[in-house]
């Protein structure tokens, strides 16, 4: 036994010198005559290969496991051809020295298959042709050239579903090289079953050339050369030719349906028998109507019944089967889960979920559930709330966090409260079967409804009946539904504490996934000169004025010009500022010209006097009274702009705005403070006075 194990290893070892041999011995076999014995040795290999080229086919469990299937194809035809070609150098050489001059194996397909009939024999292999050329090879072919196709249309995208895998950490390097070997693998395997079906093609007419050549050069050789009879000479040759295509078609047809199952096996998984039945044993109900249909054939006179009583019994006693069977693994996985469930020890909430805080939420009292459900004749909220963070993210540069939209049964049925950061902001009461009526000039509506005060404003308004609305619209009064009120207080509430939702993780996404073009700027400052919880404090601070950070490339050149002069954020941002000024300029123009109003000299002089302090130490130390004196004087002018229609900035010098604006935003948030530095070379202008001077206010 030792021995024979050794040469079975040394056999083994020698695989590629074999595939070697055996393509040499292919090719001689074009060239050089084979004895009969030899050509029956060599037509058995090619039906024995053919077969298990179809077993392989059919247990592999994915069509990459048999990768080499294009080259076993090659070698698989060039087989037969050569055999074909070794078969033909004895038909017309010694076809008329009897039926085994070819050797058995044609012998035996030539008479005992087809019984010696010449037009039976004719026949079936015109047929085998037309099913292997026409029908497995032609549609095998097309799926492998779609397949081929869309394998490569979509490696690309394959290629970056790796490459998004391994970037969030669910694949490790090893695996994103295994699955981008496989990718490519595919692509490849489909491209080369895309030619190789066209050796199948060759095959089938170089086989009928072969017989035609044979038929007819047989005669001409028997008659001519041999001496024999026309009816003899057709008899022997024609039987040996069409047993000669016989034995070449019947393993051309196997390969071509290996073919076939390897390139439409496609996305299924696992063997291909396995596969079927499992997927075909899926739906008892086919195999039930199966039964039906072969049940009433059986009964239809002039049917045979036997044939189909036995498949009508045979299909409804599967489904009968498939049913039990799916009826018993229901239950027991039903079974099994709640033996499962059991087994579980109760857990209780993560603490991480149970601390978790919503950035903003808002909470709906039972009564105004519809304006988030589909049946909701008004548009939803929560469709609101989205086109809100799309308007706020081109507003101001990113996006707000997630708004939860949720319902407590502790409100009362009509009212609503929101929260920021789990504190409440604001509360407000609808009627969600009226519409809410607002006069823009102040005046009354001079409508019939129920007076109340609109929430977000505090304006005075009506609930009036929704049949109103068109007559309101006519009036000119502003005409909101509940949803849209929602969303306006929301608007503003979220505008009041924009500063607020900029987090650390989301300055971390702009700079590392938004802002790609500003690699280098960030490597500059981060970490060496500003860690993120500056660049983020910078950045809320543009944003507590209500100034767009979507032009992060410009914040980050000011922030480092500004940081090799100063390290004080608050320094950091007037000059951020001043390279915004652009920006700035235009969101405060009005007709095309920036409305201001200046301080008086006494003023400027008393805050420049105000500000003790050297470099990053500076602070305002004014008196109480006269920074009551400013504010009085500050109401004054703006209360008189304001009734002449005007929305004002304040334009003081760059050393003052950060000290006047801490004041100022204390009582007039809204008001805009300007430096000098933030106007634009080309902007314009317009001074609409001063704020008036101290001396005046004594």
């Amino acid at each position: 036994m030792t021995p024979l194990l050794t040469f079975f290893r040394k056999l083994e070892d020698a695989r590629d010198l074999a595939l070697a041999g055996g393509i040499i011995a292919i090719i001689a076999m074009l060239i050089l005559p084979l004895p009969p014995l030899l050509l029956d040795m060599g037509l058995s290999l090619s039906i024995t290969l053919s077969i298990l080229i179809l077993m392989a086919a059919l247990f592999i469990e994915k069509p990459l496991d048999l990768s080499a299937f294009p080259t076993i194809l090659l070698v698989s035809t060039m087989l037969r051809l050569g055999l074909n070609i070794a078969s033909t150098r004895l038909i017309l050489g010694h076809g008329h020295e009897g039926p085994d001059a070819a050797g058995g194996v044609i012998a035996a397909f030539g008479e005992f298959l087809i019984g010696g009939d010449l037009l039976l024999g004719i026949t079936i292999f015109l047929i085998l042709v037309v099913v292997n050329f026409v029908v497995i090879t032609k549609g095998a072919g097309r799926i492998a050239e779609v397949a081929a196709r869309f394998s490569l249309d979509s490696m690309p995208g394959k290629q970056m579903a790796i490459d998004a895998d391994l970037s969030a950490g669910l694949i490790d390097e090893a695996d994103a090289k295994r699955r981008r070997r496989e990718v490519e693998d595919e692509s490849n395997f489909y491209g080369a079953m895309d030619g190789a079906s066209k050796f199948v093609k060759g095959d089938a007419i170089a086989g009928l050339l072969i017989t035609a050549i044979n038929i007819l050069v047989g005669l001409v050789s028997g008659v001519a050369v041999h001496g024999m009879a026309l009816g003899d000479a057709a008899h022997a040759y024609t039987i040996l030719t069409v047993g000669d295509g016989l034995v070449s078609q019947v393993p051309a047809l196997i390969v071509s349906t290996a073919a076939g199952l390897l390139v439409s096996k496609g996305g299924m998984q696992g063997k291909a028998g396995s596969a079927l039945s499992a997927q075909l044993g899926k739906s008892p109900r086919a195999f039930g109507m199966a039964a039906a249909l072969m049940g009433a054939l059986a009964l239809l006179p002039g049917m045979p019944m036997a044939p189909f009583g036995l498949l009508a019994a045979a299909c409804g006693g599967l489904a009968w089967a498939i049913r039990r069977g799916a009826e018993r693994a229901v239950a027991e996985s039903a079974a099994a889960h709640a033996a499962e469930q059991a087994a579980l020890p109760v857990e209780e909430e993560p603490i991480g979920r149970t601390l978790a805080i919503d950035a903003v939420r808002i909470e709906l009292g039972y009564g105004l559930l519809p304006i988030i459900n589909d049946g909701s004749s008004e548009p939803r909220l929560d469709d609101q709330v989205r086109a809100l963070r799309r308007q706020f993210a081109s507003d101001y540069g990113f996006v707000l966090p997630s708004v939860r939209i949720t319902d407590n049964l502790l409100l009362k049925a009509n009212e609503y409260t929101v929260f920021i950061k789990e504190s409440e902001v604001a509360r407000g009461e609808l009627r969600l079967d009226k519409l809410l009526v607002i006069n823009p000039a102040g005046g009354p509506a001079g409508l019939a409804g129920e007076p109340t005060t609109e929430p977000v404003f505090g304006l005075p308004a009506l609930w009036i009946e929704r049949a109103l609305r068109d007559e309101a619209g006519l009036r000119g009064l502003t005409v909101v539904d509940c949803g849209t009120v929602i969303a306006t207080h929301l608007t503003e509430l979220v505008r009041d504490n924009i500063a607020d939702m900029l987090s650390y993780l989301e300055v971390a996404k702009l700079l590392n996934e938004v802002h790609r073009d500003c690699e280098k700027l960030v490597a500059e400052l981060v970490p060496n000169r500003i860690t993120i919880s500056g660049i983020q404090r910078v950045l809320q601070n543009l944003l507590s004025e209500s100034i767009s950070i979507r032009d992060l490339p410009t914040i980050l050149e000011g922030m480092v010009e500004a940081l090799g002069v100063t390290a004080n954020l608050a320094q950091v941002t007037e000059q951020v500022r001043a390279r915004l000024a652009r920006q700035i300029c235009v969101a405060n123009a009005r007709d095309g010209a920036i409305p201001v109003v200046t301080l008086s000299p006494e003023w400027d002089a008393a805050f420049s006097e105000a500000i003790v302090g050297e470099g990053d130490h500076r602070q305002l130390a004014m008196a109480p009274s006269r920074l009551q004196d400013f504010i009085a004087a500050l109401r004054s002018t703006w209360d008189r702009l304001a009734q002449a229609g005007e929305i004002p900035c304040l334009l003081v010098s760059p050393s003052l705005r950060p000290f006047v604006r801490s004041i100022i935003e204390r009582v007039r948030p809204a008001t805009v403070v300007l430096s000098q530095n933030e106007i634009h070379a080309r902007a314009r202008i317009r001074s609409l006075g001063t704020v008036g001077g101290m001396a005046a206010l004594q």
